[in-house]
């Protein structure tokens, strides 16, 4: 069985011939850029001193290449068009060692600056003549957004103003997006997990706008969640002008990639805390499900992809209302996180949604337990979650810099020993 059928059974709530993995698939699948060279370093594909691409470089997430899929049996890679975070093409590799000394490449368009007190700044589309958009802190591991808020005047405030960033797609974009869907179909027998933009209504890593030069409207963190009780009825025309503009979109880009593409992700908006979730079922229903359920039911109505959230946190509670909006996928999965037992959720939601993470914890066992300790989590998440299909081999969120080279392969080899069916 190939990685491509493997996955779409799994989606499918079957179970193939092992449980399908993802690293790097998107950017909450994937490994930061320190850990992949000490993975690449560890299993001796590389010379010492062979430099990593930063892929990503908001969270400044290292290439998964193929030879690194290989070696730890990785069945997903990702999709989507060639600018990044802060607005620049991943293209023109240039050298740079990131503030703990790991060789990288990054983008020709990766300008940066230091401050008197160590920070570095980032400028949206490489630009140094505008404000910097992003700040990494001295001796830090990822980027933060700046946020830069104009004075808010209400009786002007324009809806156009926080649409800015959401375009129709270009011809450029298309022919990209067309060609590496072919390539990935024709060279590869990988899963596609696809990640068009554009459809995650109030994102908050998106608010901001890094990527803009001169971002207008409500930006600010703090104000922009209060203005979804303060201002709902402008969120509310936002969200439905991006959802028009986002839906064009898919039509067009669905002409171009056709059914090549196994899931996409659709949203990225985060509704849980550690304890519980931020927004309440009521809330969700009234603001965000009626545009879930427009993006969701599109897809399904033309396409065979199978359609991706991701939420942080204890989100035990909004579940019902991801199943009703049309969700088919569910990342992370954040079992550590209050009401998110991981046999509780398999039991209840396992054969509705597909469980596409949960299969280490990254905030505690992965970065400071035993490889043993590891293995045995493993293990257990495993004997819950894969039973039946429907679940994607994948740590909670993105695997950090600083976890031990052992644990994250103790991670790989146990899923690989352990992960086959019947499990």
């Amino acid at each position: 069985m190939n990685s491509r059928e493997r996955v779409a059974l799994s989606l499918n709530h079957q179970e193939p011939d092992r449980v399908p993995v993802d690293l790097g698939g998107s950017a909450v699948t994937g490994m930061h850029v320190n850990t992949v060279y000490a993975l690449r370093q560890a299993l001796h594909l590389d010379p010492p001193g062979t430099p990593v691409k930063i892929v990503e470089p908001y969270q400044l997430l290292g290439e998964i290449a193929p030879d690194l899929m290989e070696q730890l049996g990785i069945d997903v890679v990702g999709l989507g068009k060639e600018a990044n975070m802060f607005g620049f093409r991943n293209i023109g590799w240039k050298p740079w060692t990131t503030p703990q000394g790991v060789p990288a490449l990054v983008p020709q368009a990766f300008n940066i600056d230091p401050e008197p007190n160590g920070s570095i700044l980032m400028y949206p589309e490489g630009d140094k003549t505008v404000p910097a958009s992003g700040r990494m802190p001295r001796d830090g591991f990822y980027f933060d957004s700046i946020i830069r808020q104009d004075p808010i005047d209400d009786e002007h405030l324009n809806v156009e103003d926080n649409l800015e960033e959401f375009t129709p797609v270009t011809a450029g974009d298309l022919e990209f997006l067309g060609r590496e869907a072919q390539r990935i179909t024709t060279q590869t027998d990988k899963a596609i997990l696809a990640n068009f933009g554009g459809t995650a209504f109030g994102d908050i890593a998106l608010v901001p706008a890094p990527n803009l030069k001169h971002p207008k409207g409500i930006r600010d963190v703090a104000e922009w969640y209060m203005s979804t009780v303060s201002r709902r009825d402008y969120v509310y025309e936002v969200f439905d002008r991006q959802c028009e503009i986002g839906l064009a979109n898919l039509e067009k880009i669905f002409r171009v990639v056709g059914n090549q593409v196994s899931a996409v992700f659709i949203t990225g908006t985060d509704f849980g805390m550690q304890s519980g979730p931020f927004i309440s079922p009521k809330a969700y229903r009234s603001l965000y499900l009626p545009f879930h359920q427009l993006v969701n039911s599109w897809v399904h109505s033309h396409t065979t992809w199978k359609t991706f959230i991701h939420s942080c946190g204890s989100v035990r509670a909004l579940i019902p209302d991801f199943i009703e909006a049309g969700f088919d996928i569910l990342n992370p999965v954040q079992c550590s996180a209050a009401h998110m037992d991981p046999a509780e959720l398999k039991h209840e939601f396992g054969k509705q949604i597909t469980f596409w993470g949960g299969s280490v914890d990254t905030q505690r066992t992965l970065p400071f337990g035993a490889p043993d300790d590891v293995r045995a989590e493993v293990r257990e998440r495993i004997r819950i979650f894969a039973p039946g299909g429907g679940f994607v081999f994948d740590p909670i969120h993105n695997v950090q810099a600083q976890t031990p080279v052992e644990n994250v392969i103790a991670m790989y080899e146990t899923v690989r020993d352990y992960g086959h069916y019947p499990v």
